[in-house]
């Protein structure tokens, strides 16, 4: 039997209590080097990443963020430049766009009137007017002679924002407009009495390309594209951009598409990261510098029937939704 003299002397003995105090730890995979004493104030620790004054901050755009600045008031109304709300898809926040973005117009001094043009009529309930008791609706103007819009637009509870309701009958109006002489124009026949009153109108078309959009196309001045952060939505804007191309050339040369809106953006998912880089890359500038996150406050706000803006008017959904009325303003697609 070996005695404790013939073992290797290379086994290293057991560190006493106080020794181990002073050994670093390896549980992070090697020697902890010492720490670097604190900076004085006005010293700067060299580890630290340098952030150059001259760097511009980067948005969810991937491009430099633009701050928009309060445009200047308005001294007269009108006439009203028409926007359309289209994307053929549903459920990408066209009726959430229409009442926030009128919203948030409104409260920069802008007369609105927002068209509920899917029948459905979600627009019309998201604002407070049960469009289903209603004797008189858009479906009313389009088909029928002898009624005035005036006798159709409702006021809603944020100043400055109309509304011209919808319900289950606008569903209809697309059989019966199919033997109308110039069908595809009675939405721009109806709406051309208030032009001189308001300063935007706004269209939230159905999720469809149907004689109902195309009637919003033609009567429209420009075309604002919500597209959902998720490449399924990606899909159908090509087909849409092909229909506006297709109405721009045969029935309405003023046509043009304002922008296409991020919405339902989610910073913390590599999904919606990717989507927005790739519609930026295919589109550049016609992808709005704004763009709208994902927030349950939204249909919490729609559950209210009143815009993010009033419903809770700090949150970031109700400033991003400012910041795209100020860009559409400096755009030069609103007044």
């Amino acid at each position: 039997m070996e005695t404790s003299e013939s073992m290797p002397s290379s086994v290293p003995s057991q560190p006493s209590r106080e020794q181990a105090r002073d050994v670093p730890s390896a549980r992070a995979g090697g020697p902890v080097p010492p720490r670097a004493p604190r900076a004085d104030a006005g010293e700067r620790d060299a580890t630290l990443p340098v952030r150059v004054a001259d760097a511009p901050v980067l948005g969810p755009t991937g491009r430099p963020l633009q701050v928009f600045a309060d445009p200047e008031p308005l001294s007269s109304h009108g006439p009203a430049r028409i926007i359309a709300m289209c994307n053929q898809k549903g459920g990408v926040g066209k009726t959430t766009t229409t009442i926030n973005l009128g919203a948030a117009l409104a409260e920069l001094g802008r007369k609105v009137l927002v068209i509920d043009f899917d029948p459905q009529g979600a627009l019309s309930v998201g604002l407070g007017v049960n469009a289903q008791e209603l004797d008189l609706t858009i479906y009313n103007l389009l088909v029928e002679r002898g009624h005035e819009i005036h006798d159709v637009i409702a006021h809603t509870s944020t100043p400055g924002l109309d509304l011209v309701p919808a319900n289950i009958d606008l569903s209809a109006a697309e059989v019966q407009l199919v033997g109308e002489v110039a069908r595809e124009q009675v939405l721009a026949r109806v709406l051309r009495p208030v032009l001189d009153e308001y300063d935007v109108i706004l269209i939230d078309c159905q999720p469809s390309l149907g004689l109902l959009t195309v009637n919003a196309l033609t009567a429209a001045h420009g075309v604002l594209i919500p597209l959902e952060c998720e490449f399924f939505a990606m899909r159908g804007v090509a087909l849409l951009i092909d229909t506006i191309d297709k109405i721009t050339d045969r029935l309405n040369p003023r046509l043009k598409v304002d922008g296409i809106l991020a919405t339902m953006y989610d910073s913390r998912t590599l999904h919606s990261r990717e989507v927005v880089r790739s519609v930026v890359d295919h589109f550049g500038d016609q992808v709005f510098e704004t763009v709208i996150s994902r927030t349950v406050k939204f249909p919490d706000a729609t559950l209210a029937a009143e815009p993010i803006t009033t419903y809770s008017s700090d949150h970031s959904g109700a400033n991003a939704y400012r910041q795209l009325a100020r860009e559409l303003i400096a755009r030069g697609d609103a007044a």
